[in-house]
């Protein structure tokens, strides 16, 4: 049996090997030869996964290592009788400390302002939890949902109107409920002056030249894209106009990757009627030097928000994602890079971020109010 892969994900070899052979290769530029004698397929959301790719092939299983799934051909895969598996949820703690940590670079306190949330499922979902156990007013817009699932469920136009707007929207073309470009002039235009706009679910849920052109006719508004219109090709004067950007990594958490390849991995095994023998318990060690501090000075006068800051920053350094997407650009208008095989680059290279709840920080003097709405945040507070 032979597996070919994404040369990207992590522990591959580890998890599945023992069931085939694995072949790994960048995702974005497989090939039709590529696959042809494979029997199972593994990928993350830069492989278009189509007939253009699968006929003729051998393949009877695909694996997406990602929570979405508009990458699949789905009907032509059930329509060609090959099973199929995404990571629902993998990496949706990922994308949610990225929106804090994008905040907190932007030094936006999230607790007094009203905050939009677009697309309430697995990612959205999460961070509608978390903001309401920190006491934060949301409004959201998710029309595949009801009110008795999301009692703040509210108009597309009420929430571009919160202070606050995070989008974690899968990307739809067609049905009732479509989400491509579901921003575009129009809807731009509403937001409120200073308003913070976050993308990091599918680039094209918002209209790029669209957005181009808005920031064009306002500094008002305060934009963190993650994701863009088209991948790897992006503007690069939309890229001038954000505030933060980063090449499609918010979900690049290394835990986040990990859950994505452990869920495939469960996956491949029961469509082999294998029982799966790989954990990630096994595989990945505690993480190491994993205590935080707080100077007790800083900690006695700063608000829960400041220790926030703080905390995040020293896990999770946001600026330095945005600092490279820049400095790719720069290298691409001097000739000296080639953009788009460089924004695959610095996704195939990330840095191994790991997730809050791998840290622990020592806290004496917090009460245990701000001590839970900091555990809230995933750290473990002792």
């Amino acid at each position: 049996m032979k597996i070919v892969a994404d040369e990207n994900i992590p522990l591959v070899d580890a998890f599945f090997s023992p069931l085939a052979q694995v072949i790994r290769l960048p995702g974005r530029n497989m090939t039709a030869a590529d696959v042809k004698e494979a029997d199972a397929l593994i990928v993350r959301s830069v492989t278009q996964v189509n007939s253009a790719l699968l006929a003729g092939s051998k393949v009877k299983f695909v694996g997406t290592c990602t929570i979405g799934v508009d990458h699949l051909d789905q009907q032509y895969l059930d329509e060609n009788a090959i099973a199929w598996s995404s990571a629902p949820g993998c990496n949706a703690n990922s994308v949610v400390e990225y929106v804090y940590a994008a905040l907190c670079h932007l030094n936006i306190n999230w607790l007094p302002v009203t905050f939009g949330i677009i697309g309430c499922g697995n990612v959205g979902g999460l961070l509608y939890r978390r903001l309401k156990a920190q006491g934060v007013k949301v409004r959201c817009y998710d029309p595949n949902l009801s009110l008795a699932q999301n009692p703040d469920l509210t108009t597309l136009d009420e929430v571009l109107a919160c202070d606050v707007i995070s989008m974690h929207t899968p990307l739809v073309t067609a049905g009732a409920h479509p989400s491509f470009h579901l921003l575009g002039r129009t809807e731009l235009r509403q937001l409120k002056p200073g308003a913070v706009l976050i993308n990091c679910g599918r680039g094209p849920v918002i209209d790029n030249q669209a957005l181009l052109d808005v920031l064009g006719e306002r500094d008002d508004i305060n934009v963190v894209l993650d994701v863009w219109e088209p991948e790897p090709n992006i503007s690069l004067e939309l890229l001038d106009k954000v505030l933060l950007g980063s090449p499609h990594i918010a979900g690049y958490s290394y835990d986040g990757k990990l859950n994505g390849t452990d869920m495939i991995y469960q996956a491949l095994c029961k469509h082999m009627d294998k029982t799966p023998q790989a954990s990630l318990t096994q595989l990945v060690p505690p993480l190491e030097n994993n205590r935080l501090t707080i100077d007790d000075a800083i900690a006695s006068q700063a608000s829960v928000f400041q220790i926030a800051q703080s905390l995040i920053k020293q896990v999770y350094d946001i600026a330095a994602d945005d600092a490279r997407l820049r400095d790719l650009a720069r290298q691409a208008r001097s000739g000296q890079a080639h953009f788009a095989e460089g924004f695959d680059g610095l996704r195939k290279h990330y840095p191994k971020r790991r997730e809050f709840h791998n840290y622990q920080v020592s806290l004496p003097g917090f009460s245990e109010t701000d001590k839970q709405w900091l555990q809230v945040l995933g750290f473990n507070c002792v």
